[in-house]
């Protein structure tokens, strides 16, 4: 992981439990019963671990999703954002605004607002968050609402036309230093639903408890969390076409990309739309690589 992430020693069950005692029925030995865990194939397991980390880590006291909506692993989060912080720190002096303030865009932020609360957390970051789901918004207005720190810092967005990203999102006259998007990964819900499929037997491997079908369902996420048509190649690829508008507005574009094969195409297109500046940037969690794509059109 980056080295100012705070879970590079792992979970501290102990630690966790004082913080949210509701974690402690979650508690379970690994495959080799000699170091406390999770089923992380449960979702209320999840979600009870994410709401120990909140409170514990970041000074989050309340923190919930509904039941069906994406529960992300904080930890590959804090990655993103952490790396994000890099890009802004070696970027030149004279293309960052005399502003004290960083202003970042996450796209689609989910029922979670994960992004913002650790952008906030860590680096005291603005935030515009925003989303195509309703609940997402209104759930994620409820979290921030409930701490003055991340109310003064963050404000949710409902993007009203599926069709646009950015259009109807950025206002005349604001400027972001940054964007970032966890976008959605598959073409369609069969795909989706072979990936969650796929996920869901890898973390069952070696489990002690097995989790009943139907609450496995809640585990992958709304059909915007998780597919669009043509898959994230698609989304990403009209991310960069809107992105050209905001050329002056945005300092720096960034997006996961989940699969590596589509990176040729994408800089190909960020060529085609006259990108100054094309970074792509590896993280690692474990034996798990994922990447970002960023670029800028000013130089």
């Amino acid at each position: 992981m980056h080295k100012n992430n705070r879970h590079t020693q792992g979970y501290n069950f102990t630690a966790l439990v004082k913080a949210h005692p509701d974690l402690l029925k979650f508690i379970v030995k690994n495959k080799y019963n000699n170091q406390d865990t999770i089923n992380f194939a449960d979702p209320l397991a999840v979600k009870a671990l994410n709401s120990s980390l909140l409170k514990s880590e970041y000074r989050v006291n309340f923190w919930n999703i509904p039941d069906g909506y994406l529960c992300p692993a904080i930890p590959g989060r804090a990655d993103y954002i952490h790396h994000l912080q890099d890009l802004i720190t070696e970027t030149p002096k004279a293309l960052l605004p005399n502003k004290t303030r960083i202003n970042v865009l996450d796209i689609g932020t989910g029922a979670s607002c994960i992004y913002p609360i650790l952008g906030q957390r860590e680096y005291n970051w603005h935030f515009v968050a925003s989303d195509v789901d309703p609940v997402s918004i209104k759930v994620a207005k409820q979290i921030i609402s409930s701490d003055k720190s991340l109310a003064k810092s963050i404000n949710c967005r409902l993007q009203t036309d599926s069709s646009h990203i950015f259009n109807g999102i950025i206002a005349e006259g604001e400027f972001y230093h940054l964007t970032l998007c966890n976008p959605p990964f598959h073409s369609s819900l069969a795909e989706a639903s072979q990936g969650t499929t796929r996920k869901l037997k890898n973390l069952n491997k070696g489990s002690h408890s097995s989790i009943k079908q139907e609450k496995t369902l809640n585990f992958g996420g709304q059909k915007a969390e998780l597919w669009c048509p043509g898959g994230e190649l698609a989304f990403i690829g009209k991310m960069i076409k809107e992105s050209k508008a905001y050329q002056k507005q945005v300092l720096w574009f960034t997006c996961l990309v989940s699969k590596k094969d589509h990176l040729s195409k994408l800089k190909l297109s960020l060529k085609k739309s006259d990108a100054k500046q094309i970074k792509v940037i590896n993280m690692t969690q474990g034996q798990k690589v994922s990447r970002f794509i960023a670029w800028s059109f000013m130089t």
